[in-house]
């Protein structure tokens, strides 16, 4: 009889083409109360949106994310003993221009920052890092000037 014959199955990379590319790359508007919420958990569920993970058509090498507005930044829960132990490094690249803060001063200070920072911390660092940087906006308190986009609450599934 022979050697059996292998059965080749191929998948497929989804990838969108004219006129769906462009309407992916629009994307969505989604607004996010981060009050009473921890950190990394909102930070990891709005990546996601920021990559475009949570759509059926998500492909990798193009970006496929949404907007997203994060709203109540400053009302964020940090667990454990974050506040006072976790640090917030930068260097300038000159000499003696290491810098570095807790993250309870950030926290009090500047609380859309830390919330940025956890978010963009959490997309792949790749071409398009900057891109999904930019379709992300974070606010203190709950006014921001996007309401003529018309964003939608984002529905946590897990």
């Amino acid at each position: 009889m022979g050697r059996p014959r292998k059965l080749f199955l191929y998948m497929r990379t989804y990838y969108p083409k004219g006129k769906e590319s462009v309407a992916l790359r629009q994307g969505k508007w989604y607004v996010v109360d981060a009050s009473g919420q921890v950190l990394g958990r909102l930070a990891s569920r709005v990546a996601r949106v920021l990559m475009g993970k949570h759509q059926v058509r998500y492909t990798p090498s193009v970006e496929t994310g949404d907007h997203v507005v994060v709203i109540n930044a400053r009302g964020v829960r940090l667990t454990g003993r974050k506040l006072d132990q976790k640090f917030y490094r930068r260097h300038s690249g000159y000499p003696g221009g290491f810098k570095e803060i807790k993250a309870r001063h950030l926290f009090d200070s500047k609380p859309e920052q830390v919330v940025r920072e956890a978010i963009l911390g959490m997309l792949p660092k790749n071409k398009l890092h900057a891109r999904r940087a930019k379709k992300l906006r974070v606010f203190a308190d709950d006014k921001h000037p996007h309401a003529a986009q018309n964003p939608e609450p984002l529905a946590w599934t897990n």
